[in-house]
């Protein structure tokens, strides 16, 4: 049987290598690139996030990426978001009093956390659904890897609003948020698995045998 192909898309923000590396430890076929026609005929797309929000959604509308990204979901074609690469799905993000349009694909504002100690740093526990597929495998005192000062703290969205509801993932650090969705063809986490050790590579490869 054929690897899987994973594109990750290359909009100038994100630990590019090390998540390619993540990838293809769990046995992917991964294309790091701009290219839409890569990025859309990929089995997966990843789409990465370090840094500001605004900065992210400038560097994702210079290659049209929240354009690849929809065209992906319309066909029902997986894409996974990883921390800013998650926030920038909702539909706006708050920075020192800036307000950025984000992808739009989910209601919600990421603003800052209201925690004592900012950035959130380090390995923290999550609570995950029971039927979750993405966590299958994994305990649930397991721990990932974050570093991030902003984050969406509320899901707007009632289960009438879609056919299927959300599994949502929450953390707490000062305050629940949310910290991974799966929602059909979209998958986010606001943790890095690709530094998150064993546990990341658990499930990085359950995202991987869903494509």
């Amino acid at each position: 049987m054929s690897r899987k192909t994973v594109a990750i898309l290359d909009y100038g923000s994100g630990n590019l290598h090390s998540a390619q590396r993540a990838v293809e430890r769990v046995g992917a076929a991964v294309t790091v690139t701009a290219d839409p026609a890569v990025a859309l005929s990929a089995d997966g797309l990843l789409v990465p996030g370090v840094g500001a929000y605004e900065a992210c959604m400038a560097g994702l509308r210079g290659i049209r990426g929240e354009r690849i990204i929809g065209k992906r979901l319309a066909g029902g074609r997986p894409v996974f978001g990883i921390c800013v690469g998650m926030q920038v799905l909702f539909d706006r993000g708050v920075e020192f009093g800036v307000e950025t349009e984000g992808c739009g694909e989910w209601p919600g504002t990421v603003e800052r956390l209201q925690a004592k100690i900012l950035p959130h740093m380090g390995w923290n526990t999550v609570e995950a659904p029971a039927d979750t597929r993405l966590f299958a495998g994994l305990d649930a005192d397991t721990r990932f890897y974050f570093v991030h000062s902003y984050a969406v703290q509320r899901w707007e969205l009632g289960e009438s609003d879609v056919l299927k509801a959300p599994e949502l993932t929450w953390t707490d650090h000062g305050g629940r948020f949310i910290s991974a969705i799966e929602n059909g063809p979209l998958t986010a986490t606001q943790f890095h698995p690709e530094k998150s050790g064993d546990a990341g590579a658990q499930l990085l490869e359950n995202w991987v045998s869903s494509l």
